[in-house]
């Protein structure tokens, strides 16, 4: 790619050149397009004066036009033909989800120089560098604030007002379902199962809810994010990830009494030889920023060079809150469709390369269900010793279970090598002694 940004002209759909209105396909109507469908129809006189000019809803793509929607809209509006619907269009909105046909539709609106609008977290973390170079190459913008943390305002914040800093390392609760069951656990001691079942019920759960619980959902983002960030290429497949079923209500109850609360967090952070990006549940002190986002809240820690430590906080998901996003994108990439002039060029120009988490420094919360005789407590500090590891502290308590012969020791390690911390466990759970390794879980400034 160029290091320069090529001379671009206004393209033959250019609704100023052409006296007429900026025409909007809009692919997809769940819960987020159908939002966005309304307010473009129910404002389209304020959209007009925020664009300077005229904006029709040229009609919304989908797969079945007879489908019940969450909102009411016009059945003429909606049509199985994406592809004319794109060719007749001046912008193109994407909120279909999934990797294709979504990518080849964006491909098709960005070869022929149409400004696309997308929230499709998946896509833009896996093909998000060759969608980008398609833009480039057309000189129109591709916009995707609602691919991540829905109606916080991150991307646009992180790639301009952040880009004459430099950011070292990004903190995220991106996911609301997770947040949700996990903050229920924290304030009320319910179990994983019943906190889940309560998210479902209020729907902040999907019925298969792997995505979120997994870690998927989050590690998207972070991929997302940490790109922008960090100005280099990273897909989701440079994400660690660890979900939080293993979490159970007596890990979250023993961090509360440590001063700590559990959150899913997506970390990505500068360390020797370029960028950790990694998402796992994680213990936080209780006085930090994001210990105190509590339900399906999502929130942003940013920490710059310059800049020192910034939060973005608010609702990560819903319909009109992600529609806010959306629309966000598309008044901007609508008035420079109408005003004229190139869009800018998202060329990653540091290149930083992911680093796998073996060579991360971090610190480990260790549960261990020990067998209650003399000499244990020594055994397992030469265990730490053998692997060079740093025990910060640890407590010995009665088993949970009340089982008499049996006791459970809490550990939290100094910071120390990933792979180290790793082979500490591998050889404590082989200590005949250690009838299980109860929990594992990563801590954030243990140190």
């Amino acid at each position: 790619m160029s290091d320069t940004t090529p001379e671009t002209t206004r393209p033959e759909t250019d609704p100023a050149a052409a006296g007429r209105t900026v025409r909007v396909a809009l692919l997809g109507a769940g819960n987020v397009g159908a939002e966005v469908a309304r307010t473009l129809l129910d404002h389209g006189g304020e959209f007009a004066a925020r664009v300077g000019a005229p904006v029709e809803l040229a009609g919304i793509a989908v797969r079945d036009v007879n489908a019940r929607r969450t909102v009411e809209l016009p059945a003429e509006l909606f049509t199985t033909d994406a592809e004319a619907l794109i060719d007749a269009a001046d912008v193109v909105i994407e909120l279909t989800g999934g990797i294709e046909p979504a990518r080849s539709r964006i491909l098709r609106a960005l070869h022929a120089g149409k400004p696309v609008v997308s929230g499709n977290k998946a896509l833009i973390a896996r093909h998000g560098r060759q969608l980008q170079d398609a833009a480039d190459a057309a000189g129109v913008p591709l916009s995707y604030e609602a691919a991540v943390a829905g109606a916080i305002p991150i991307v646009r914040p992180m790639r301009d007002s952040l880009a004459g800093d430099r950011v070292d390392r990004v903190l995220g609760i991106m996911n609301g379902t997770t947040n949700y069951v996990l903050d229920q656990m924290d304030t009320t001691g319910a179990s994983f199962g019943d906190a889940l079942a309560e998210a479902q019920h209020l729907g902040y759960a999907e019925a298969d809810p792997t995505a979120d619980v997994e870690g998927h959902d989050a590690a998207a983002k972070a991929a997302i994010l940490a790109s922008i960030a960090f100005h280099s290429t990273f897909t989701i497949d440079d994400v660690y990830c660890r979900g939080i079923t293993g979490v159970t209500a007596e890990d979250v109850a023993a961090a509360r009494e440590a001063g700590y609360v559990i959150k899913l967090l997506a970390i990505c952070e500068r360390c020797p030889g370029g960028v950790n990006l990694r998402v796992v549940p994680t213990m936080i002190r209780r006085d930090h920023p994001l210990a105190g986002v509590h339900g399906a809240y999502n929130a942003v820690f940013v920490e710059a060079a310059n800049a020192g430590s910034l939060m973005f906080y608010g609702a990560g998901a819903g319909g009109a809150p992600t529609a806010s996003a959306v629309l966000g994108d598309f008044v901007s990439a609508a008035r420079r469709l109408v005003l004229g002039g190139p869009a800018q060029v998202a060329e990653p120009h540091a290149q930083l390369p992911a680093v796998p988490m073996d060579d991360v420094r971090t610190s480990f919360s260790i549960t261990l269900t020990v067998q209650d005789r003399l000499g244990v407590l020594a055994r397992i500090a030469q265990v730490f010793a053998d692997h060079g590891v740093s025990i910060l502290t640890m407590q010995q308590t009665d088993h949970p279970g009340g089982a008499p012969d049996l006791a459970q020791i809490r550990l939290v390690t100094h910071r120390g090598a990933n792979k180290d911390l790793v082979a500490t466990v591998d050889a404590l759970g082989e200590l005949a002694f250690v009838e299980e390794v109860a929990g594992v879980i990563r801590v954030e400034h243990a140190d």
